[in-house]
């Protein structure tokens, strides 16, 4: 086993895809996920920085970045989670099914609670959701998309989770193709949060910070879901499935609508295409 500085030398000296591989195969797979999702974080909060570049963001290309936010999403569900988590599963017919059926309806009723307990309000800043609550606007804003990378930070988990258990249809590369595309969706949504939060008068730093905290959930949510599968190993295939149920949940209740509001309804649609492209082929050569 590789000691840490010699595998941060590895990966800065060959500093490729494969480099990364590697890094990941040769590190505790708990640890992996963390690492990842600091990834996904840290693209989210490169994202939010454009906030002290760009005075206003066009709405149609926030529209077309929401759109391939939810494109990838909707892809890493099936190809990433769903799929893998079926293969997994034994029995015949409805049982070989059924472990995903349940876990994907979990995850999106477990979105769907917190949604109506968790106060919040949309992107737009006009339709707020939850419980009734003081709170300034900004702060709710910000539990929206924290709302969003909960069920992100657990698909990274959750299969990084899979290889520590040894369950051969979860790779480290198919976990890195997880992480990498999560993270490439991520740098829209960091802008998604900073550039409205700008837009209210809010400080360029404010506007900054607020976006890039956004994204500190995934990290803990994702050893939450590698240790919950590591020890125990029987529910990998519903804690795939109820990743999957909780990120489409969020598309279709929060995302896609987004889009709907102004008149980038196309640019959203050939967004969300991209960003299915993008995450299946990422999936699917890289896992």
């Amino acid at each position: 086993m590789l000691n840490y500085s010699t595998k941060l030398y590895i990966f800065a000296k060959r500093n490729s895809l494969e480099s990364i591989i590697e890094f990941f195969k040769d590190t505790n797979p708990v640890l992996g996920a963390f690492y990842a999702t600091l990834f996904t974080w840290g693209l989210t909060a490169l994202g939010a920085s454009l906030v002290f570049f760009i005075k206003k963001l066009n709405r149609a290309l926030l529209d077309g970045l929401l759109g391939f936010t939810g494109g990838v999403m909707v892809a890493a569900s099936f190809w990433s989670l769903l799929a893998p988590g079926i293969e997994m599963s034994s029995g015949e017919g409805i049982f070989k099914v059924l472990p995903a059926a349940i876990g994907f309806g979990f995850g999106a009723l477990f979105i769907f609670g917190l949604d109506k307990i968790l106060p919040h309000i949309h992107i737009n800043f006009k339709e707020s959701e939850g419980i009734k609550t003081p709170w300034r606007r900004t702060t709710l804003l910000v539990l929206a998309i924290t709302l969003h990378n909960i069920p992100e930070g657990l698909a990274v988990g959750v299969l990084f989770g899979g290889v520590a258990a040894g369950v051969p249809e979860a790779s480290i590369t198919g976990a890195v193709a997880l992480a990498l595309g999560i993270g490439i969706q991520n740098f829209p949504e960091g802008i998604a949060v900073s550039m409205p939060m700008r837009r209210q008068g809010i400080s360029r730093f404010k506007s900054f910070w607020y976006g890039q905290l956004s994204a500190i959930v995934e990290p803990f949510a994702a050893i939450f879901g590698a240790l919950a599968v590591t020890f125990f190993t029987p529910i990998l295939p519903y804690a795939l499935a109820f990743a999957a149920g909780a990120m489409i949940f969020v598309v279709v209740e929060e995302v896609i609508p987004e889009t709907q509001q102004d008149k980038h309804t196309d640019i959203a649609t050939l967004g969300f295409i991209l960003g299915f492209i993008v995450m299946m082929t990422l999936d699917v050569s890289l896992g």
